[in-house]
């Protein structure tokens, strides 16, 4: 498979889809940020980078059961793929590793 790279925003939302584990969601996907970060995120924001995800491969979604708290509509739920755990993986060991280079503490 084709090696993508990803923004500093959408491995944020990879690894909160990861973190969520079955029942990450647009707005979930968001408000987990939103507490982890303490930065403002736009739904839109969110929604874009799943799709993106998707796109790539690194998670796939199914809809939902109606629900209803959201007046019979569904939601789009996302799940991590193998690959993008392996993505995840691959990211970590370079971040880890450039950190283990920098002389000193910081």
């Amino acid at each position: 498979m084709k090696r993508h790279y990803l923004g500093e925003f959408e491995e944020l939302v990879l690894l909160v889809v990861a973190m969520i584990d079955g029942d990450a969601y647009g707005f979930s996907v968001n408000q987990e940020i939103t507490h982890q970060t303490k930065r403002t995120v736009r739904l839109n924001q969110v929604h874009a980078s799943l799709q993106r995800l998707e796109d790539k491969g690194m998670v796939r979604s199914k809809m939902s059961e109606p629900t209803p708290e959201r007046g019979g509509r569904r939601r789009r739920i996302f799940t991590i793929t193998a690959y993008g755990r392996q993505t995840l993986r691959e990211i970590k060991s370079t971040r880890n590793q450039l950190w283990e280079l920098i002389p000193g503490k910081i």
